[in-house]
């Protein structure tokens, strides 16, 4: 895969960048046998351009422990591997029947979490994470939910609050920054517009979209952002491009289960059918024309792609170099499933 330098970080990254929700056992427990064999496909396929997205929020701090484990026993180099980590949650014990955090999201884990979204939340983070990777440091690391922690506030009094300890949480990031421990600091959001309010507070190196933009989402004021960004030479990572599966005939959509009777699961199912039908007709993969959209969006350099099986792998990575056809793109736009978008049309 051809690299492309992520925003001013200094680091060169492939197109595909490889999340880690299933080594968190995400909506299902995974063998460990499973994830290995994951993670030796997406090295023998990336290397050397490998590049993981990783939290503490995933599985309580699972996922790194995975990914630490097998870097460790892999004898995987430091310099061989690039590693992004979204800080915001600290593995704790668990003491309930299952997890408090996300209940019914991660399967089959020992651990509960709590949010820490302050300065010295954030150092805790970085330490403590960095543990779980068994010195395998992250060289990008991002405040993870910022949309949701305003989101669960009660009141405006609390919302304000929670904002000053996010803008905290940046001085924490920009500090380690500045101290050469990593070499860029981003966020990591579901919620766009908290992206952009954000970055005009905190010079950031390099954001995540996450369930934003895709062919299925994106909204005019989201390309504005988007191009704005480019033109500051922010990295853009567009993440879950699926929206949980949902996009290529899972039953989630943005980590919720979609009740395909109620009015947003008609529109939405109804949107899926006539996507699918204009796949099937063009023969092309619904992952594919997903892939190739959010990659062809200028500025995006990169998409994260959580993988639960290796076959998938090489396929994504072959999915980004193989074009579509200009006419498939222009079918969709006829029949009002993605907006009008010449850099999507023109041959």
């Amino acid at each position: 895969m051809n690299v492309s330098p992520l925003g001013k970080t200094g680091l060169q990254v492939p197109p595909v960048i490889f999340g880690s929700s299933s080594l968190g056992n995400l909506f299902q427990e995974y063998p460990k046998k499973d994830k290995v064999a994951i993670l030796k496909e997406i090295f023998q396929a990336t290397s050397p351009n490998t590049v993981f997205d990783t939290a503490g929020k995933y599985g309580a701090g699972l996922a790194l422990e995975v990914l630490g484990d097998f870097l460790q026993e892999a004898g995987i180099k430091k310099e061989d591997v690039i590693i992004s980590n979204k800080l915001g949650w600290v593995r704790v014990p668990l003491e309930a029947v299952e997890p408090t955090f996300e209940p019914g999201i991660w399967k089959g884990i020992e651990h509960d979490a709590v949010q820490k979204i302050s300065y010295t939340g954030m150092m805790e983070c970085f330490e403590k994470d960095n543990a779980l990777l068994q010195g395998y440091k992250p060289q990008l690391i991002s405040l993870h939910d910022p949309d949701e922690y305003l989101m669960a506030a009660k009141g405006e009094q609390e919302k304000t609050h929670r904002w000053g300890q996010i803008l905290e949480a940046y001085r924490a990031l920009e500090d380690l920054k500045k101290t050469g421990k990593v070499l860029g600091i981003g966020v990591g959001a579901k919620d766009w517009t908290i992206i952009r309010r954000i970055c005009q507070e905190i010079s950031l190196d390099y954001v995540m979209l996450a369930n934003s933009l895709s062919p299925y989402s994106h909204p005019p004021e989201l390309m504005e952002f988007v191009e704005s960004l480019r033109k500051k030479e922010v990295g853009i990572i567009n993440a879950a491009i699926f929206h949980s599966g949902f996009l290529v005939g899972e039953d989630y959509f943005d980590y919720r289960k979609i009740d395909p009777n109620s009015p947003e699961g008609k529109e939405k199912f109804s949107w899926r059918q006539r996507f699918f039908e204009t796949c099937t007709q063009y023969k092309v993969a619904p992952y594919h024309a997903c892939i190739q959209f959010s990659l062809a969006i200028p500025g995006v350099g990169s998409i994260a792609l959580s993988i639960n099986h290796p076959d998938w792998i090489r396929k994504n990575i072959q999915a980004v170099n193989e074009k579509l056809p200009a006419s498939f793109w222009q079918e969709l736009i006829d029949k009002s499933l993605i907006s009008n978008f010449p850099f999507l049309t023109s041959e």
